[in-house]
């Protein structure tokens, strides 16, 4: 007797890869919307406006009058825009390259032997020790710095106190010891943020890649050279450039202690623009400088950002 056959259900073909992927795409970028709008309306447009702004002569009050490039040309031939860019490559230096060296240094001294010999609450307590700084609000450490580098400051006070009354200073009140008394507190705030950034990069490292130097007999230097460096390069990266950015940007310390003096001493760009702004009421030429502020800040990006991508591509060649 013959067994009757099952009927066989029909096959189904799979979506083509093209069909769903562009499904996906169509959904995500429904959620891209509320981010684009919030862009356009908080940076967009403000970044647009004062672009505008800065072809135009204006102080705030009636209608602005267009001048074309005029405050452009006006910027090449001031002193004090060019003095504040010169004072950003020491802000580069105190905020970028002594705090990205130190605490790398720093970062590594907590993982590799605090860490190690001590129990690893003692290297997190350092750690958070080292981040305070960046946790205090800007004008509240501006403040207790201006009382420790014043005249009569905590500073003054403790070299008269261990005899060293030659040494007394006004330190944020002399244009030759502005800038480098601002610089230090710089570093001081500035410290904590790559110690906290390579400690994190640190932990995703293969401890056995360490063992196995040790084993071979590699000391802490070349096992910080060899290992630690190009393991943690991306963090380096973005250490590198987010604090670049703040040095080009930085306002708030420089407000809270000298306000740009004496005699422009310690002046930037950002509060250049927010001076000539708010109290020379020449917003298009305070528009102007913040607009090649944003420019430079946009192309130091590009230009970090490329560096990685190259460093990237010779990492994944090699």
């Amino acid at each position: 007797m013959a067994v009757p056959r099952s009927p066989v259900a029909p096959e189904r073909r799979p979506p083509r890869r093209g069909t769903a992927r562009r499904g996906r795409d169509g959904t995500y970028w429904l959620y891209l919307i509320p981010g684009a709008v919030l862009f356009a309306l908080v940076i967009g447009g403000p970044l647009l406006f004062t672009g505008y702004l800065s072809l135009t002569r204006w102080s705030g009050i009636g209608d602005p009058s267009f001048v074309g490039l005029e405050n452009y040309r006006r910027l090449l031939d001031d002193q004090v825009f060019w003095l504040s860019f010169r004072n950003t490559l020491s802000m580069i230096v105190a905020m970028v390259l002594v705090p990205t060296a130190l605490g790398l240094l720093l970062a590594t001294v907590l993982f590799d032997t605090i860490g190690r010999r001590f129990r690893p609450r003692t290297a997190a307590a350092l750690r958070a020790a080292f981040y305070l700084p960046q946790v205090l609000p800007v004008v509240v450490a501006g403040i207790v710095w201006g009382w420790i580098l014043r005249p009569d400051g905590a500073l003054n006070g403790l070299l008269t106190a261990v005899g060293l009354d030659g040494l007394r200073h006004d330190w944020l009140g002399d244009p030759d010891t502005a800038l480098p008394a601002v610089l230090g507190v710089m570093i001081w705030v500035q410290i904590g943020y790559p110690v906290v950034v390579f400690m994190a990069a640190l932990q995703r490292v293969d401890p056995e890649l360490y063992e196995a130097a040790e084993l071979d007999g590699a000391g802490w230097w070349h096992r910080f050279r060899a290992i630690t460096l190009p393991q943690i390069r991306p963090e380096t990266f973005v250490v590198a450039l987010t604090c670049t950015i703040a040095a080009m940007k930085v306002f708030g310390p420089i407000y809270a202690l000298t306000r740009g003096g004496p005699e422009n001493a310690t002046i930037v760009p950002s509060y250049f623009a927010y001076h000539t702004f708010f109290n020379k009421l020449q917003v298009g030429y305070g528009s102007a400088i913040s607009t090649v502020l944003t420019a430079i800040i946009v192309l130091v990006a590009l230009v970090v950002l490329a560096a990685q991508r190259r460093a990237e591509r010779a990492d994944g060649g090699s």
